[in-house]
This record gives C-alpha cells, structure tokens and sequence, in this order.
C-alpha cells in the first residue's frame, strides 16, 4: 500500500524520495511540474532526482531538489573504454544511491520501461511507483495505468503523483538560469540594454523540422524594419553538418549571418546546456522549432512562436507558457510562411 498520502496510515510528512528522468532534455523539463508539487506538498521532504550527462543541466539551481545524481549512457561515450567507465561509475552510484534509503522511488516516464524499473528495484525503496501499461511487474510496488495517451507529457508524468494523493493539473515547468553565467554571456555577445530581444534558435533535429535560412532572414529583416531598436539573439546546434555523430548547423548560422550582416543580430553559440538556458533567460520572445530549446524557454516563462513539423504537438507544445504553434496540414515547416510567424508574435 502506498502509505504517504496525508490521513493515511504510516503518514511521514519527511519521505526521501527519488525521480529517475533518464530521458532528452524536453523529457526532464516536462518533469519539472511533478518536482514543484511534491515539495510544495511536503516541505520537508528530501526530493532527489537521477537523471543522466545530457540532460542533468536542466535541474541547475532547481531550488525544489536536495540532491542530483547523474550518470554517463553507455551511448554517450566516445569509447570502449569510456563505455566501461561509465558502467563502474553506475554501479558505484547505484550503491550510493541505495545507502539513501528512499521511501519512494517515482519512475518518471509515461510508460512501461523494465529497464529503469530493475534499475529501481536495485535501489531497496520502499515503494516504487511507476506505469505498468498492462504489464505485470510486483517490483512496482504503486502502478498507475495509463488511460491518457491524448494529454501533454507533462500531464502524463504528474499523473504519477496520484498515489501520493497530489492531483490536479500540473504546475508550469520550471528551469532556472545561472544570472552570473547569462551575464557574461550578455557582455560576451554585445548585447545592448534595449527591447524588445527576440531569441532565434535555427537547429531541429527532424528534417521536416527545419525552416529555411531565407525565411530567417526575411523574419529578421521584417522585425528590424518595424522596430529599429529590437535586438536578435542567434542560437543553433554547434558544430559542422558534417559531423557523423553530433551534426550540428555551423554552416547555417555563418549563411544567416552573412544574409543578416549589418543587423543587430547576435550569435551566441552555446557548448553547455546551462549556456542556453542562460542565453535563452535574456530574450524577450523566441521563435524556434519544436524540440529541447523549446521546452527550456518554456520553464524560463518566455512567450513563444513554435515551429511543429512532423510531430505530436498536442503531447509537446509548451506547458504552462504564452505560444503559438504553427503546424502546417502537410506537417513541414517549409510550408510555414514568414506572414504567419509574424502574425504570430504578433499575437503574443
């Protein structure tokens, strides 16, 4: 039985709790709104989360966590041997985490994964709470069954706090900028004390995510002319296209330099994940594509035109934050038009 509920028998208003979020950065953001209900549900609790190297930076300055572990995915290592680092660092971590003792383990993902749920049971928790989607798994100690495939992601994840007696809808999400760190990147780019700044982040990793550098540029240019003083702040993807096993969009950002020369318009490449979040805090409004600088604008409380292509904007549009999503019936943003984003920020 699920005992952490107020009124319930065994009531610990002082539970450890652990959230596993192992997933992309978009995935970790959308987890966020379960993070803020349980301690504003239980003050006292000791909130901890376990998530991996590529998204860890998400939960920076997280005031609503104790503790983050992280570890490196086999798949993340340029290596055999960083492969094999990597499992003896887990396996480490796996007995640090377990020396914690946590009441309750919260598999934060909207599905049935065996393989985070042997992770969990590794752990010796009390209770593990978790989807099962029709499995039968008694190493998960509180299921929840699915039945709202339709609903936001960050819908599906909050669900999981049924047990624990929270429900309701989510709170937004929430990530929060290093201000030190977005003030050297502010000096760093030039960027003047003036509004409005529009952010621009060029990069989607689906093809039919991505939006001409013309149609940038012709965005910007149009932008300018109504509003000499607006500044833009240029973010992309580093590294060159070229590149096999992390392309990135160089190439696309000197094009829409070279097209934008003259502009107010700032590149700010970025190689850690807290830079972008640090560079995105400093903008007024974005326009990108939909993907992970989508969902980190959302917890930064940026109002936003967003770019959907060949994915399920229902289940992924920015939770809890001003936007609007543009989402052609051919499900390619090529079709989007300069008219209709700028109708759009209008609109915000």
């Amino acid at each position: 039985m699920c005992g952490l509920t107020r009124g319930m028998c065994g009531v610990n208003n002082k539970p450890r709790v652990l959230i596993i979020r192992r997933d992309n950065i978009g995935d970790l953001v959308c987890t966020t709104p379960l993070i803020t209900a349980i301690r504003q549900h239980y003050p006292d609790a000791r909130i901890s989360a376990l998530v991996n190297s590529y998204n860890r930076e998400v939960l920076d300055n997280n005031t609503d966590l104790d503790a983050v572990y992280w570890y490196t995915k086999g798949k993340h290592a340029d290596s055999l041997f960083g492969q094999l680092k990597a499992l003896w660092a887990r396996v480490g971590l796996l007995r640090q985490l377990r020396r914690e003792r946590f009441d309750y383990v919260i598999l934060a993902t909207p599905m049935y994964v065996p393989r985070v749920v042997r992770m969990a049971a590794l752990l010796g928790a009390g209770q593990i709470i978790g989807y099962l989607d029709g499995a039968r798994d008694t190493r998960v100690t509180c299921p929840v069954m699915r039945h709202d495939e339709d609903r936001h992601e960050a819908e599906a994840v909050f669900r999981l706090l049924e047990p624990l007696g929270i429900k309701g809808d989510p709170p937004p999400v929430r990530v929060v900028a290093d201000t030190s760190l977005a003030d050297v990147l502010r000096q760093r780019i030039g960027l003047a004390d003036t509004a409005p700044v529009y952010g621009i982040h060029i990069s989607a990793r689906k093809p039919s995510q991505r939006w001409e550098v013309k149609r940038y540029a012709e965005l910007v240019q149009l932008l300018h002319g109504v509003n000499p003083q607006a500044q833009f702040v240029l973010f992309w993807a580093p590294g060159s296209q070229h590149n096999p096993l992390h392309p990135g969009d160089d190439e696309k950002a000197a094009d829409l330099q070279q097209r934008l020369a003259g502009l107010p318009v700032h590149p700010c490449p970025t190689t850690r994940l807290a830079e972008l979040i640090a560079g995105l805090s400093l903008c007024d409004r974005i326009v990108c594509s939909d993907g992970g600088a989508m969902h980190l604008a959302a917890g930064l409380g940026k109002p936003m035109v967003v770019l959907f292509g060949k994915s399920d904007a229902q289940h992924w549009h920015p939770w809890g934050v001003r936007h609007v999503v543009l989402q052609p019936p051919s499900l390619d943003v090529s079709d989007v038009s300069v008219e209709q984003v700028l109708a759009a920020l209008d609109k915000l």
